[in-house]
């Protein structure tokens, strides 16, 4: 058997053919991926780092080897972290570590998985280029000394407001670039809202079971399943809050542990999805209300929202687990 570690960039990747005690070093061009594909065998495994390509990468040579490891770069430091950081040392890596299965794996999202990341990582941008513009024209108006609620900037009544000033010629003509670029912002957000919301309902089994849940919407719920993919891949609750980094890290020595600040490991997204609908679900859900306020008497809010945020998504976790659709979520009756 040969353990394969592939360093993949954007136009080349390097290769570590590794069998036994030794190792064999190639590196290609990306558009001679058929002259690779060519010298694999069935029995090959192969180690690639999850990078922009990786996709096209998998899909290319799969039918051709044995398996396939997909590593999370940012838990392999070893590679991160090296002191000799070149392409041939990362392969030489993969291929031991693969060989020793001590590799941090993550899973590869199916292709329509991926396409609507994808958009909710654009929403995501765009929300904060927009985020910035309100702060830009905020700053404008200060330096004139007229205080305006940033909030207002949200409406098309407010947005309109901000040309009514009478203000320097050339800070009326910055105004109102900003305020264009907001207004095709806005389309652009509404487009893409639309999209995720049903691209979720038509493509994610368990849109209907997280939207059961009151204070999880059609976008809300896209986004988390996008995230989460097939719950069944989490063997408990704990392993996809770990996987949403909504857990705290943990340091040990001797006889003592000490449990810090949560990871924020996985998808940031996804942990602002969650934290977003755990604050109104809090609003109708007793349960939650009663957890939130007990932990915020000894904690503090923010540390009463994460731990609450952490129940929620064992909720969620339990509900796609099985299969579960509430008629009425805050008292937990089950639709028949």
């Amino acid at each position: 058997m040969r353990y394969l570690g592939v360093d993949l960039h954007t136009n080349s990747f390097t290769v570590c053919y590794l069998t036994g005690n030794r190792n064999r070093l190639r590196t290609y061009r990306l558009k001679d991926l058929l002259q690779f594909k060519r010298g694999l065998r069935e029995s090959d495994i192969l180690a690639v780092e999850a990078t922009g390509n990786t996709r096209y990468f998998v899909e290319s040579v799969l039918s051709s080897i044995s398996g396939v490891s997909i590593v999370n770069p940012k838990q392999f430091s070893i590679i991160r972290k090296s002191v000799k950081k070149t392409d041939k040392n990362d392969a030489k890596s993969l291929a031991y570590f693969l060989s020793k299965d001590m590799l941090p794996e993550i899973r590869m999202k199916s292709k329509k998985q991926a396409q609507i990341s994808s958009l909710v990582g654009t929403r995501d941008k765009l929300v904060k280029l927009r985020t910035s513009l309100f702060n830009k024209i905020h700053n404008i108006f200060n330096s004139y000394g007229i205080n305006i609620k940033k909030e207002s900037l949200s409406t098309r009544k407010g947005l309109d407001s901000v040309l009514g000033y009478c203000l320097d010629d050339t800070v009326e003509l910055e105004l109102s670039v900003i305020t264009d670029q907001i207004r095709g912002l806005n389309e652009g957000i509404k487009k893409l809202d639309k999209e995720i919301e049903q691209q979720g309902k038509d493509n994610f089994k368990g849109h209907e079971n997280l939207t059961s849940i009151k204070g999880i919407g059609d976008k809300a719920a896209t986004i988390l399943l996008s995230v989460i993919g097939d719950v069944n891949d989490f063997k408990t609750e704990h392993k996809l809050a770990a996987y949403f980094g909504i857990v705290p890290k943990v340091s040990q020595s001797n006889n003592h542990v000490h449990y810090g600040r949560i990871t924020k490991w996985g998808s940031k997204i996804g942990r602002t999805t969650l934290v977003q609908c755990t604050l109104i679900a809090i609003r109708y859900s007793p349960y939650l209300r009663k957890f939130y306020d007990r932990i915020k008497s000894r904690k503090g809010s923010g540390k009463a929202i994460i731990a609450t945020a952490r129940k929620f998504l064992g909720i969620i976790y339990n509900t796609l687990k099985n299969n579960w659709i509430f008629e009425d979520f805050p008292n937990f009756v089950l639709a028949n």
